[in-house]
């Protein structure tokens, strides 16, 4: 089989590259089949392609191999390919920055000059604004792919700890650096995944899992995670068990503490969404309280105000509220309310010295409003444009906090506003070789089928025709209550430059309009998610916008079970789709790492016959078409993907080459010692975008033509 597969890709590759052209139908690697069959409630369900699901066989690698030599040839022969490179790399290279926090008498934030790889992170003096490298991710390998997953500052602002992935895992070791010496301490952590690190005076509070099996440590499922404390200049062995729960061994931990270090917040989670909430108060040395028993709501500490403890909850309030805790009494029937729930989505709230700062979602762009501490409204500081605010950060013991503002056209910018002047001042603007008054932003409002109105964000070059003949990219996710608010992703400048259509379609599933909106798009609900899409896309078509000849669909991990299980039900809309990272077997997806938390959302194909056909009827991997025109499809993913294993997309593709016998390609791009998404190197992200426009407008029949030089 190797030497047949091996001879088959060069024999494709030589006949792509002799010619500049779209051959008729691409020749793909042969993919072995197996006569695995499961059998759910009687029904027999075959799994050919189940040997993929080894991504450390030989057969694995080599059909890897094989897959990625097809493709790369398909897009190197792309006329254009280089040119949208050219750009991306060039319009990329401009300087970012993060939201700036406070911790002692320093500030700590990340700055990206536009050429790294990786974003650096900074320490800045308050006394003398003396700025310093603290670590520099772009040392930890010569490739890019090891990265800084997170970095946690102690209160006192004397030590780092960081967190660094390798090669995208969701793997993590934690290192301790001193911040005044930039030298690491002895300690090193290992097998940490899913975590926070919370400091207190003397060391940090972390999440782990036992040491995986050999071969399994990027697809073996993730279960029995404890809750340790990890004292400074300590071995790990010698690390304190806070907290386990060997009879749920699905059950998540994660710890926090208030700045005074009074009370530890225990979160105990058993999906992606929802929590139980536990408070120690550590002055008396109790035992755990329990505050919320409810895993289908939410509730977080947001801080103290006169000995009570506030925390954001959806608790009897869809869209959240702020409520109060008497901590020598914390059951849920004796909290008390201090904000109330409101007819738009509050996202979070923040403490200054004397205030509240609340950050609504209203109609998806963001709100802020000041309360004092009585939970009173005193003003909402004036926020142009439909965007997003995030990263609130209040200075220790002022009125005034740092934030991110964006939109579709502006990049993030670093602001800072005082609270009693009422007034924004700009702290970080990008400079962006892109000219945001060409452009338009638009939200219009589709009426579902069961009254609902879905919103749809379009944005594109002012004085575009509606005549149908616009490229159009269609995105969506759709689930784990996440939200994509209005902001600047520099990925699409080539697209939108190029006379092309960006739509974000805020379809259920997601959180904007809170748990009623996410509920709405999960387990017997999800067909709901995948028909908002259809909505808009039918919307766009409708208004002549696009048509199906020039409209492509994009999502990843949740969203590229979307792209996928929408190509399949209506393939005659899209004539491109780019599933990315996606969720394609919906009857086996709890098995591998993290899957099982999806239950939550998706349900199992073991838990009743009605789950089993549900899933069965809109999993993707079990329903491509056959007989019908399909969309042009390059799906990606990573080897290292251990979130959603790669054999997702492994099987989905080799039974998309398998059933589909039409005219376009069906391909996948394979990225090695990737994972993900989060800390992959900024080449990497280049090529892999440059593919992915390279693909959809060659697809098309479009042209790239850059902009003039200015």
């Amino acid at each position: 089989m190797k030497t047949h597969i091996f001879t088959f890709a060069i024999v494709t590759i030589i006949m792509i590259s002799a010619c500049n052209k779209k051959p008729a139908r691409l020749d793909y690697p042969p993919t072995a089949k197996v006569d695995t069959v499961d059998i759910y409630f009687g029904t027999e369900v075959p799994d050919p392609y189940r040997w993929l699901e080894d991504d450390n066989s030989e057969a694995t690698k080599e059909w890897v191999n094989s897959q990625n030599a097809l493709t790369k040839a398909y897009l190197e022969q792309i006329p254009f390919r280089d040119a949208i490179k050219e750009r991306l790399t060039k319009v990329w290279d401009y300087a970012t920055q993060s939201v700036p926090k406070q911790k002692g008498n320093k500030l700590f934030y990340y700055r990206h000059d536009g050429k790294q790889n990786h974003a650096v992170l900074y320490v800045k003096s308050l006394a003398d604004s003396l700025e310093r490298v603290l670590i520099d991710p772009n040392l930890f390998s010569g490739d890019g792919t090891t990265s800084l997953a997170e970095a946690s500052v102690s209160p006192d602002g004397r030590y780092v700890a960081y967190a660094v992935s390798k090669g995208g895992s969701d793997w993590r070791e934690v290192f301790v650096r001193d911040v005044e010496t930039t030298t690491d301490l002895a300690d090193h952590l290992s097998w940490v995944k899913f975590s926070s690190l919370s400091w207190d005076a003397d060391g940090f509070y972390y999440s782990r899992y036992d040491e995986p099996g050999k071969g399994s440590e990027l697809s073996g499922s993730n279960q029995n995670q404890k809750l340790f404390y990890h004292k400074l200049n300590t071995e790990q062995a010698a690390d304190r068990l806070i907290y386990e729960d060997s009879k749920h061994p699905n059950y998540m931990f994660s710890a926090e503490l208030d700045d005074e270090f009074r009370f530890l917040f225990l979160y105990v989670s058993s999906s992606t969404n929802g929590n139980l909430l536990y408070i120690k108060d550590l002055k008396k040395k109790g035992e755990w309280q329990m505050a919320d028993p409810d895993f289908q709501t939410h509730t977080e500490f947001v801080g103290l105000i006169d000995g009570k403890i506030l925390v954001l909850t959806n608790f009897d309030a869809p869209r959240y509220r702020l409520m109060a805790i008497d901590p020598a009494s914390p059951a849920l029937e004796n909290w008390t309310e201090l904000i109330a729930e409101s007819a738009n989505v509050l996202s979070s709230a923040n403490l200054t010295k004397d205030y509240i700062v609340a950050n609504y979602m209203v109609d998806v762009r963001s709100q802020l409003s000041v309360f004092n501490k009585k939970g009173e409204l005193l003003h909402n500081p004036e926020l142009p444009g439909i965007a997003s605010v995030s990263g609130i950060e209040p200075l220790k013991d002022e009125n005034s906090f740092y934030l991110n503002y964006t939109s579709y056209t502006t990049p993030a910018q670093i602001m800072l506003y005082n609270i009693e002047a009422k007034s924004f001042s700009e702290v970080f603007v990008p400079q962006v070789d892109f000219r945001p008054d060409d452009y338009e932003v638009k939200m219009v409002f589709i009426d579902a089928e069961d009254g609902a109105k879905v919103p749809v964000s379009i944005v594109h070059k002012k004085g575009i025709e509606p005549d149908g003949s616009n490229p159009t990219l269609l995105y969506g996710y759709g689930g784990f209550n996440v939200v994509y608010q209005p902001r600047f992703d520099v990925r699409l400048i080539p697209w939108l430059e190029n006379g092309g259509i960006y739509v974000n379609a805020h379809i259920r599933g997601g959180g904007e309009y809170g748990e009623d909106w996410y509920r709405g798009g999960t387990l017997y609900n999800k067909q709901r998610v995948f028909d908002d899409f259809v909505l808009a896309a039918r919307y766009l078509i409708d208004k002549e916008f696009t048509s199906p000849e020039k409209l492509a669909i994009m999502g990843g991990s949740n969203g590229g079970l979307l792209v996928g299980a929408v190509a399949n039900q209506h393939p005659e809309l899209f004539k491109v789709a780019l599933p990315a990272v996606g969720v394609m077997d919906m009857l086996r997806y709890q098995y591998f790492t993290i899957g099982w938390a999806w239950a939550g959302d998706y349900g199992r194909s073991d838990d009743s016959l009605q789950m089993f056909n549900y899933l069965y009827a809109y999993s993707p991997l079990h329903n491509i078409p056959k007989g019908k025109v399909f969309p042009a499809s390059l799906v990606t993913t990573a080897d290292h993907d251990d979130r959603v294993v790669p054999a997702h997309s492994f099987k989905y593709i080799a039974q998309l080459q398998e059933s589909y016998k039409g005219n376009n390609p069906v391909l996948i791009r394979i990225e090695t010692k990737a994972g993900h998404g989060a800390g992959k190197p900024l080449s990497m992200q280049i090529d892999e975008v440059a593919d992915k426009w390279a693909f959809t407008l060659y697809n098309m029949n479009e042209e790239y033509l850059p902009e003039p030089m200015k």
